[in-house]
């Protein structure tokens, strides 16, 4: 007779596969509540103290690390010395392991967790039965998955070479394990302090398939942080729509981070990882109407982040825009029906109220590695900034500086940002030298038509004086900028030359 060894901490449909194990002729041994339940269910069950006869002990931390146990796991079915000293030891075989391991995961994600509780949930004979039965996965089953139960009933059934389907279930348990140790080293890597370890443990589990990439050539998938981030993407809701699509993703991540900057209502349009239109207002609706003037072109097909509920009177106006995603905290019965007659537009939620739990660090893979950097949350006080010209910025120009610094940290480097306080105006991304960045910001801004005076913001310092005179010759009355070039004071002679005022943070924010 072949045996099962059962000891899950979810013990969904766990009786229907114990079950479907005995009439497969298979005799079960279990331990603790796995025991409880299968008996209850009148399912055969052999205690685990009955095979290693020895009992339980210092609260249950030890019942399965024992050579009955393991020996039985790890013998080689093929190896006649193996099986001797099985026989010697009276040992059985044990052909199939399913368990799952103590809720780590769930359990730190509760409030008010402490240390001494988060460690009594880390599994230790769970995940060395799983290591056991994996390595022999020639001979055994290993399942750590309620969602491979019924496959696994089929496949004990069967008399057809089972290896294949073996190896995959042992990889799997290792995947399982792996995650399961790098939540746990994560943890306590938090707990001491250590921002940059000598071994860089995630995991992360798997949300969806894309259609493809971004570009229908490449293949793609979409994965949750192991532990999910309450502000993200990945934690969205999706409420109507098609599938999200891996550009759809990025960019809605990129716009969710610039609508969460402010406090006061706003409104981002974001257009291939940059803004192209951000707007504040009293209302929502207010700054929408000043994101949409910011510009009424490139918004078109692009991804809509509002940091409030969207109402029937903004709802009325994105549904007539062709737009691919639209996300926001939440919408009034009224606008999500009116958004909900177009098919195809993505509408999700997302609680901004979270935004304190996004993630400290961000990371960027490159061939062969990762980078890991903490995010750029930093946003320059008037109090930090230092006047550098003749002139200093008004109280208006000092709003608008502000506005403009925390969105040219958004923006593809080389970035410049031409705003007044409460609208973009232009917006110059990526450039390869930063006087194209403002011809760029400076064209879309004029076309708007507005004579308003306003501001630029750029994300690094200007290495010649060629920007600031341009920008001043077109309506600029004042620049904020870090500062840090052997020729600052070019620029700064030609500020005072053209009657502009201008403000050194000190403080860059390139993008790349």
């Amino acid at each position: 007779m072949k045996r099962a060894l059962i000891s899950v901490s979810d013990k969904t449909g766990i009786v229907e596969f114990a079950q479907g194990l005995v009439a497969a002729g298979y005799e079960v041994i279990s331990t603790g509540g796995t025991l409880k339940k299968l008996a209850e269910s009148q399912v055969p069950v052999i205690a685990i103290d009955e095979v290693t006869h020895f009992p339980e002990m210092l609260d249950g931390r030890v019942k399965t690390l024992h050579p009955n146990i393991h020996g039985g796991l790890l013998a080689k079915r093929d190896n006649p010395d193996h099986m001797a000293v099985l026989a010697e030891h009276d040992i059985t075989p044990i052909d199939l392991v399913c368990v799952n391991l103590y809720p780590f995961k769930e359990t730190i994600q509760k409030a008010g967790i402490t240390e001494p509780e988060a460690v009594e949930q880390i599994d230790i004979g769970g995940p060395s039965m799983l290591r056991s039965a994996s390595k022999n996965f020639q001979s055994v089953y290993v399942v750590v998955d309620q969602q491979d139960y019924a496959a696994v009933l089929d496949h004990v059934q069967s008399s057809e070479d089972e290896l294949d389907y073996r190896r995959y279930l042992a990889a799997k348990a290792f995947r399982h394990t792996a995650a399961y140790d790098s939540l746990i080293a994560d943890y306590l890597t938090q707990a001491v302090g250590i921002e940059f370890p000598e071994k860089l443990t995630r995991t992360y589990d798997f949300k969806q398939a894309l259609r493809y990439g971004e570009n229908a050539h490449q293949k793609a998938a979409f994965y949750q942080a192991g532990l999910p981030s309450a502000f993200s993407i990945a934690s969205a809701q999706q409420l109507h729509g098609k599938e999200l699509s891996y550009n759809n993703i990025k960019d809605a991540d990129a716009a969710v981070k610039v609508a969460a900057e402010f406090s006061e209502p706003c409104v981002v349009a974001m257009k291939h990882m940059n803004p192209c239109g951000v707007g504040l207002g009293m209302t929502i609706y207010a700054a929408w109407q000043k994101a949409y003037a910011a510009d009424s072109t490139s918004i078109f097909g692009g991804i809509i982040a509002l940091n409030r509920e969207v109402d029937a009177q903004t709802a009325t106006e994105l549904h007539k825009l062709f737009l691919e995603i639209i996300i926001a905290p939440s919408y009034s019965d009224e606008a999500l029906a009116i958004l909900e007659k177009k098919k195809n537009l993505r509408v999700m939620t997302l609680d901004f109220d979270q935004v304190k739990e996004a993630d400290r660090f961000e990371t960027v893979s490159v061939m062969g590695g990762l980078l890991v950097q903490e995010r750029d949350q930093v946003v320059d006080q008037m109090s930090e900034l230092e006047t550098v010209t003749t002139k200093a910025p008004t109280e208006d120009e000092k709003a608008a500086m502000l506005f403009a610094q925390r969105i040219v940290k958004h923006v593809k480097s080389n970035a410049i940002v031409i705003a007044t306080k409460d609208q973009t105006l232009g917006i110059g991304a990526g450039q390869m030298n930063r006087v194209g960045s403002v011809k760029i910001a400076l064209e879309q801004a004029l076309a708007n038509g507005l004579t308003t005076p306003f501001v630029l913001a750029s994300d690094a310092y200007f290495p010649m004086n060629d920007s600031v005179e341009f920008a001043a010759e077109h309506g600029i009355t004042a620049i904020i900028q870090p500062g840090g070039s052997i020729k600052d004071q070019d620029s700064i002679d030609m500020a005072n030359q053209k009657g502009v005022s201008m403000v050194f943070t000190g403080r860059r924010h390139f993008k790349h």
